[in-house]
């Protein structure tokens, strides 16, 4: 009897200890979730609704045609863009004031040559400002200008010739004569920029892979909320915002987008992350690179996670640090040509 007894407690222990190894198995295999009382609600975009600042700042990170207002927004005067440095420009020159309906009737229908931006401006009257062309106002002259290089490349001469071919019908719109550079000294100008900024285009990118528990889409962005995230307009991307309105934002942490569009997201399981800044595209002086590397230290603490380049291997202290010193020499090269990351005519070259 005693015998028995002792094989029936025996057999209660191992059998405890099997569900008990059960329970810590599937525990280890569900993903982690976000505290109940900090969960943020999914919010949907509604159609005519008003943009947030950090939608269009999201909407903008692509490099956008200037001279188009983002979508929901009032028709407002919109500044000039064109810029010699990163420009091939072509002055059009009228005999009298030109209409604004009368330029916007025969501006082209795609503001693009090629992969090119295309931008026409006009020299407004009263003001004497070069301005995008707006109804109700009157123009002395205009310009026409394509993009010389940009993420895409260099401007080439399909491009360029599609160019000419937009603008020329442009000017016989509105009775104006083009002055038109040549052809080789433009896109051998395009080949030069386009050897200069590619060495220096810099998009730093760090992925935190989880360690052992995975984490749901939930818990990734309550973690990602206190160092300033919110949800960008795509799917698995989180954004922290410009102080700029309509920049760029200044970080993005992405993830896997059909996690995001899952019907339980907060099912999904994530294994990582990725943590990147786009160099040129933000201005020195607001120090993005301290905050990318705050965030990823301080993340990779709190989801407990690995920190490995895109090779996956793990990034040490050192690594860090030699990033720092070569971001000081490529903000040093673009400020050399006047193209200092977060300006105007980077945010352009390094778009697209």
């Amino acid at each position: 009897m005693t015998m028995t007894t002792a094989l029936l407690g025996l057999a209660a222990i191992v059998l405890l200890a099997v569900l008990a190894h059960g329970w810590w198995s599937v525990r280890r295999a569900s993903p982690r979730q976000a505290a109940p009382e900090l969960m943020a609600e999914r919010v949907e975009p509604e159609l005519g609704a008003e943009p947030t600042s950090a939608a269009l700042a999201e909407a903008t990170e692509a490099g956008p045609e200037l001279d188009t207002p983002p979508m929901g927004l009032p028709a407002t005067r919109l500044a000039a863009c064109l810029d010699a440095l990163i420009d091939a420009i072509v002055p059009l020159a009228v005999e009298a004031p030109v209409p604004g309906e009368l330029a916007l009737a025969h501006l082209p229908a795609s503001r693009r040559a090629g992969s090119k931006p295309l931008h026409v401006e006009g020299l407004e009257t009263q003001s004497g400002q070069w301005e995008v062309p707006a109804p109700g106002r009157l123009y002395s002259e205009f310009q026409a200008g394509v993009q010389l290089a940009n993420r895409g490349g260099a401007l080439n001469e399909i491009e360029y010739s599609e160019f000419v071919q937009k603008v020329q019908a442009f000017a016989e719109g509105v009775g104006a004569m083009a002055d038109f550079p040549d052809m080789l000294e433009v896109v051998a100008r395009a080949r030069e920029l386009d050897e200069f900024a590619n060495p220096l285009d810099a998009q730093i990118t760090l992925t935190l892979r989880a360690r052992t528990v995975p984490w749901s889409v939930g818990y990734v962005v309550q973690c990602a909320a206190r160092h300033g995230f919110v949800p960008g307009v795509l799917p698995g991307r989180l954004v922290v915002p410009a102080a700029e309105e309509g920049a760029p934002p200044v970080l993005v942490l992405g993830f896997d987008p059909q996690a995001a569009l899952a019907d339980d997201p907060q099912a999904a399981a994530l294994r990582e992350v990725v943590l990147s800044l786009d160099v040129p595209q933000t201005a020195r002086a607001s120090e993005p690179y301290p905050l990318w590397y705050r965030v990823a230290t301080e993340l990779a603490s709190e989801l407990e996670a690995l920190p490995v380049d895109d090779a996956g291997r793990p990034v040490t202290l050192g690594d860090f640090d030699a990033i720092g010193r070569q971001l000081e020499q490529l903000y040093r090269a673009l400020e050399s040509r006047d193209l200092a990351a977060g300006s105007a005519a980077a945010r352009r070259l390094f778009s697209g």
